[in-house]
């Protein structure tokens, strides 16, 4: 940005210095756009392109999809914005199980079932793995296990039977789970360490965001909560415990996290927010 300039004055030079000085103190800081940080539209793209399966521009600098993950929460509104429309129009038609199912689906086909397959593989290894080396090992194959398949099931039907029995306020619900569930990736990417090299398909997505970006995305996971009850902003207390204690759990076993333990963060967080507002709507 061109910094206006001053009369050739005393004065009026002491102040450009000074304006240059605090710009240029800004800048190093990140609270300001530069020409090295880029244009950040194109991180959305990016996080676009690699969290869901919707169309986006193909023209990307993929050296920068690590910053993109900030943008999770935001991809959260768009699928969950989806999915609670779909909901909203099958349940004219069919009956509420049917029209959650339906949105569920939606919300799968939208991301490719990027955080179902980790979630998953997550089960897998950490119900088959007796250590960090065998747990990995186990996370990388693509193969689907016995825990990976029962766990995925279990969750699914956890969803299904909770939404079902939810009031007429599923496609809030929906719109905010989707949103603030995409929070816990980011806390877990925050607090712990990437728990192996840039070996595998999720390594785009390691990234150490700072307290700034981190403050952003949680403005942005919360603000869907401002359409539904007050009382429901205590969702927020249970989801943040599940994960912190599952961040725990995984740096306790492998000293980290891998990008399968970011999707199973989000399903997690998802389902507890959903337990969460489906208890607290008995007081509503």
């Amino acid at each position: 940005m061109k910094i206006p300039s001053f009369p050739r004055s005393s004065v009026g030079m002491q102040l450009a210095t000074l304006r240059r000085r605090v710009w240029q103190r800004w800048s190093v800081a990140g609270c300001v756009p530069t020409p090295e940080r880029g244009n950040d539209k194109m991180l959305f793209f990016l996080a676009l392109s690699f969290y869901t399966r919707l169309p986006h521009p193909q023209a990307l600098d993929y050296k920068r999809l690590p910053q993109a993950a900030i943008y999770l929460p935001l991809i959260g509104w768009l699928v969950g914005g989806i999915a609670a429309l779909i909901f909203y129009l099958a349940d004219l038609v069919w009956p509420q199980a049917t029209a959650v199912i339906l949105a569920l689906i939606a919300g799968i086909l939208l991301t490719g079932a990027l955080h179902e397959d980790g979630f998953a593989d997550v089960c897998d290894g950490f119900g088959g793995g007796m250590n960090k080396q065998r747990i990995l090992e186990i996370m990388k194959d693509s193969h689907v296990g016995v825990y990976g398949f029962i766990g995925l099931l279990l969750m699914l039907l956890l969803k299904i039977s909770v939404l079902a029995e939810t009031p007429t306020v599923i496609p809030l619900v929906l719109l905010a789970g989707h949103s603030i569930s995409r929070l816990s990736p980011l806390l877990l990417m925050q607090r712990y360490t990437y728990a192996r090299g840039n070996d595998s398909k999720a390594s785009g997505a390691v990234y150490q965001p700072s307290f700034r970006e981190l403050a952003f995305a949680t403005v942005i996971a919360l603000l869907p909560l401002a359409l539904l009850p007050a009382l429901c902003m205590l969702a927020i207390i249970p989801v943040l415990v599940a994960t912190l204690l599952l961040g725990h759990y995984f740096y306790r076993r492998i000293d980290g996290y891998t990008g399968d333990c970011l999707g199973a963060s989000q399903q997690v967080a998802e389902t507890v927010f959903y337990l969460s507002v489906s208890t607290l709507w008995i007081f509503i």
